[in-house]
Protein backbone atom coordinates (compact mmCIF):
# COMPACT_ATOMS: atom_id res chain seq x y z
CA UNK A 1 0.00 0.00 0.00
CA UNK A 2 1.25 3.48 -0.74
CA UNK A 3 -0.01 6.90 0.25
CA UNK A 4 0.10 7.94 -3.39
CA UNK A 5 -2.69 5.51 -4.23
CA UNK A 6 -4.67 6.14 -1.02
CA UNK A 7 -5.93 2.56 -0.99
CA UNK A 8 -9.64 2.29 -0.12
CA UNK A 9 -10.48 0.78 3.26
CA UNK A 10 -12.59 -1.93 1.59
CA UNK A 11 -9.65 -3.01 -0.59
CA UNK A 12 -7.29 -3.13 2.42
CA UNK A 13 -9.71 -5.29 4.39
CA UNK A 14 -10.31 -7.62 1.46
CA UNK A 15 -6.62 -8.14 0.59
CA UNK A 16 -5.08 -8.23 4.08
CA UNK A 17 -6.12 -9.58 7.51
CA UNK A 18 -6.72 -6.08 8.89
CA UNK A 19 -9.63 -3.96 10.03
CA UNK A 20 -9.44 -0.27 9.10
CA UNK A 21 -10.36 1.51 12.35
CA UNK A 22 -9.82 5.04 11.03
CA UNK A 23 -9.14 6.71 7.70
CA UNK A 24 -9.60 10.47 8.01
CA UNK A 25 -8.10 13.88 7.32
CA UNK A 26 -5.51 15.00 9.88
CA UNK A 27 -7.11 18.39 10.48
CA UNK A 28 -4.78 21.30 11.17
CA UNK A 29 -1.62 19.45 10.11
CA UNK A 30 -0.90 21.83 7.21
CA UNK A 31 1.37 24.80 7.96
CA UNK A 32 -0.16 28.25 8.35
CA UNK A 33 0.45 30.92 5.73
CA UNK A 34 -1.29 33.15 3.24
CA UNK A 35 -2.03 29.81 1.59
CA UNK A 36 -2.25 27.04 4.19
CA UNK A 37 -0.44 23.76 3.50
CA UNK A 38 -2.56 20.69 2.81
CA UNK A 39 -3.59 18.41 5.67
CA UNK A 40 -2.24 14.89 6.01
CA UNK A 41 -4.32 11.79 6.77
CA UNK A 42 -4.80 9.47 9.73
CA UNK A 43 -4.95 5.70 9.20
CA UNK A 44 -5.35 3.17 11.95
CA UNK A 45 -5.24 -0.53 11.13
CA UNK A 46 -6.08 -3.34 13.56
CA UNK A 47 -4.41 -6.68 12.86
CA UNK A 48 -6.64 -9.75 12.82
CA UNK A 49 -3.78 -12.28 13.08
CA UNK A 50 -0.08 -12.26 13.95
CA UNK A 51 2.16 -11.03 11.12
CA UNK A 52 5.21 -9.02 10.17
CA UNK A 53 4.72 -5.41 9.08
CA UNK A 54 7.00 -2.79 7.60
CA UNK A 55 6.83 0.98 7.20
CA UNK A 56 8.87 3.18 4.89
CA UNK A 57 8.00 6.85 5.23
CA UNK A 58 9.46 10.36 5.25
CA UNK A 59 9.02 13.67 7.11
CA UNK A 60 8.99 12.09 10.57
CA UNK A 61 12.16 13.84 11.84
CA UNK A 62 12.05 17.04 9.76
CA UNK A 63 8.82 18.92 9.18
CA UNK A 64 7.68 19.82 5.65
CA UNK A 65 9.03 23.35 5.23
CA UNK A 66 6.88 26.40 4.73
CA UNK A 67 8.17 28.96 2.21
CA UNK A 68 8.13 32.73 1.82
CA UNK A 69 7.07 33.18 5.45
CA UNK A 70 4.72 30.21 5.60
CA UNK A 71 4.90 27.92 8.63
CA UNK A 72 6.08 24.32 8.55
CA UNK A 73 3.55 21.51 8.32
CA UNK A 74 3.23 18.92 11.08
CA UNK A 75 5.66 16.02 11.04
CA UNK A 76 4.37 12.51 10.45
CA UNK A 77 4.10 9.92 13.22
CA UNK A 78 4.01 6.11 13.07
CA UNK A 79 2.78 4.40 16.25
CA UNK A 80 2.36 0.74 17.10
CA UNK A 81 -0.42 0.43 19.69
CA UNK A 82 -0.07 -2.94 21.40
CA UNK A 83 -3.24 -4.58 22.68
CA UNK A 84 -1.56 -4.53 26.12
CA UNK A 85 -1.68 -0.70 26.09
CA UNK A 86 2.03 -0.26 25.34
CA UNK A 87 2.75 2.35 22.62
CA UNK A 88 5.86 2.10 20.41
CA UNK A 89 7.02 4.90 18.10
CA UNK A 90 8.25 3.15 14.97
CA UNK A 91 10.03 6.15 13.46
CA UNK A 92 10.15 6.63 9.69
CA UNK A 93 11.50 3.21 8.65
CA UNK A 94 10.99 0.03 10.60
CA UNK A 95 9.65 -3.51 10.74
CA UNK A 96 7.78 -5.18 13.58
CA UNK A 97 6.01 -8.38 14.52
CA UNK A 98 2.40 -7.68 15.52
CA UNK A 99 -0.19 -9.80 17.22
CA UNK A 100 -3.94 -10.11 16.93
CA UNK A 101 -5.53 -6.91 18.25
CA UNK A 102 -2.42 -4.74 17.88
CA UNK A 103 -2.91 -1.53 15.87
CA UNK A 104 -0.77 0.60 13.58
CA UNK A 105 -1.61 4.33 13.67
CA UNK A 106 -0.11 6.38 10.84
CA UNK A 107 -0.37 10.18 10.84
CA UNK A 108 1.00 11.50 7.56
CA UNK A 109 2.66 14.93 7.51
CA UNK A 110 0.88 18.10 6.46
CA UNK A 111 2.25 20.39 3.78
CA UNK A 112 4.19 23.55 4.52
CA UNK A 113 2.35 26.87 4.21
CA UNK A 114 3.11 29.51 1.58
CA UNK A 115 3.45 33.23 2.27
CA UNK A 116 3.29 35.34 5.40
CA UNK A 117 0.17 35.25 7.53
Amino acid sequence: MTNTRITDAEIMERRYPVLVREFSIRKGSGGDGEFRGGDGVVRELEFLRPMSIGILSERRALAPRGIFGGHDGERGVNLLLRRTGHVVSLGPKNTAIVGTGDRLRILTPGGGGYGSV
